[in-house]
């Protein structure tokens, strides 16, 4: 079985060091096979916060696929906004803003859906969406299939609309026919897995909360998502909450998913 651990929207910055020991803890307790870090990895790009993040990353002891998010493009800066918006990422996590993961059970295809003219949205171009697809469609029918954005694919509630993804659409259909079983994304703090509907075969988001921050929604406490996955046996995506009264993440939520295979 392969299991893979999602944290995003840490912002480090504004983190919880109890919570940052909790996360290592799980890490540790679940020896994933890949650890997926979606974006917003600092609260405002500075030098600092993306060491800091760096040295957390590497305590959980696990190849790492990480993505830049909008936080993570310098804000009051422009020149740096402007002229070398992934400098300061680049820095603490490589160049690489596509990152890819392949193993016997796992690919993972990162997307870079942060843009340095755009504050707060994400978006995907049609290349990035054909690019993604020639890579899905080299996938074994061993391998789960995830693709690792910012920005949502997709919103379960209204007033999350405008934070979807521009093309997503487009995205979903073309990277659903070119066999996808999740997309996995963070950006609004918000954990839910949700079957995308009209697509040509099965397509999951899957939504992480903020992992380590204090920027929690109301009601929402940190958490990561653990998906476990087996040829034989299926998939499962796992929502874990910090628990305060633990001092620990500990798992609230499994859903089984049927990523299709012909």
């Amino acid at each position: 079985m392969s299991v893979v651990l999602q944290v995003s929207d840490p912002h480090f910055g504004t983190e919880r060091p109890p919570v940052v020991e909790a996360l290592v803890a799980l890490a540790a307790q679940l020896r994933p096979d890949l650890v997926v870090l979606s974006g917003d990895i600092t609260q405002r790009a500075r030098p600092v916060q993306f060491r800091d993040a760096r040295a957390v990353m590497d305590r959980l002891g696990a190849p790492l696929l990480s993505l830049p998010g909008n936080h993570d493009i310098a804000l009051f800066d422009l020149w740096s906004r402007f002229v070398r918006p992934y400098a300061r990422y680049s820095a603490a996590f490589g160049a690489d803003l596509a990152p890819v993961f392949a193993s016997n059970e796992l690919m993972v295809v990162g997307v870079k859906t942060t843009r340095r003219r755009r504050h707060k949205d994400g978006e995907v171009s049609s290349e990035q969406i054909e690019a993604v697809a020639q890579r899905l469609h080299k996938a074994t029918p061993e391998q789960l299939r995830v693709v690792a954005v910012h920005q949502p694919i997709d919103v379960m509630r209204l007033e999350d609309l405008p934070n979807r993804l521009h093309n997503h659409t487009a995205a979903q259909h073309a990277w659903a026919a070119a066999g996808a079983d999740i997309v996995m994304g963070g950006h609004i703090h918000l954990p839910y897995v949700m079957p995308l509907p009209g697509l040509p075969r099965p397509l999951w988001a899957v939504q992480a909360g903020t992992a380590v921050s204090s920027r929690v929604r109301s009601g929402v406490p940190n958490s990561v998502n653990v998906v476990r996955w087996s040829p034989a046996t299926g998939c499962v995506v796992e929502q874990w909450d910090f628990s305060a009264a633990d001092a620990a993440f500990v798992r609230a939520v499994s859903t089984p998913i049927s990523p299709h295979r012909q």
